[in-house]
């Protein structure tokens, strides 16, 4: 429980004393966005690598030479723990908006942060407004920023286990012109939900795929690139899991 107070606390500070900051970024947005897109970036890698340092997580990164350098991209990945957030935000080359669930716009300060960061809140119980959300990130997506989106909709609570892939989230990457990277993510909800309300040491593994550039595929394949994309990172996940790897 004390690595639980001692997150919390770092947390609940760095939003407090951080609200200047988030007035500075806004200002220097009116001036020049690139220079705040970098600067926000900066700012909330370092929050976060303290709170993975905090709560004792070691990750092990693998292929992070296949994220494309010089074009956005659409990272697309499974979805076990609040975790996958923090451990996958601090790895990103650029500035990188991610597609949360529309009740955390409603968390003081955080979602200001979130909003500097060009995340966006989907609403998944309306479909008209969860379709606005999808072309804002196509939007943001063709102005160089990259997405992360995880199409199982939810935080799956069933260890070992893939939640079917929503193949509304890929017509980011379609409508965009922008390569799809598939993120496999293992082991992250041992560090929190597997045990609530304690924080645990734990080491999870990030996977990272060869890039899948729709353009490129059939049509029958654009049909289920949702499935594709989840076969692929299922198929890693599996691959890790009877490796020797320290989890």
């Amino acid at each position: 429980m004390i690595r639980f107070f001692i997150v919390c606390i770092f947390v609940v500070l760095f939003l407090i004393l951080s609200t200047p900051l988030m007035l500075v970024e806004w200002i220097i947005g009116k001036f020049n966005m690139d220079i705040k897109n970098r600067s926000s970036l900066a700012i909330v890698n370092w929050a976060f690598r303290c709170v993975i340092r905090l709560s004792g997580v070691k990750v092990i990164a693998i292929g992070e030479e296949n994220i494309p350098k010089d074009t956005a991209v659409l990272y697309t990945g499974n979805h076990r723990s609040y975790y996958d957030i923090i451990l996958t935000y601090v790895r990103v080359p650029r500035p990188t908006g991610y597609i949360a669930k529309k009740e955390m716009e409603k968390i003081p300060l955080l979602s200001i942060w979130m909003k500097h960061l060009h995340c966006l809140f989907l609403d998944r119980d309306n479909i008209k407004e969860g379709l606005k959300t999808i072309l804002a990130a196509v939007e943001k997506a063709k102005s160089g920023i990259s997405i992360c989106i995880f199409p199982e909709g939810t935080r799956n609570k069933t260890p070992d286990t893939f939640l079917p892939f929503h193949e509304g989230s890929f017509k980011i990457a379609e409508k965009a012109g922008i390569p799809i990277v598939p993120m496999t993510i293992v082991n992250s909800a041992a560090i929190f939900e597997d045990h609530l309300p304690k924080i645990k040491k734990a080491t999870v593994i990030i996977s990272y795929g060869k890039p899948i550039y729709p353009d490129r595929l059939s049509k029958e394949e654009k049909k289920s690139l949702g499935s594709l994309v989840k076969n692929t990172i299922e198929e890693e996940y599996n691959r890790i899991k009877t490796e020797d790897y320290p989890l």
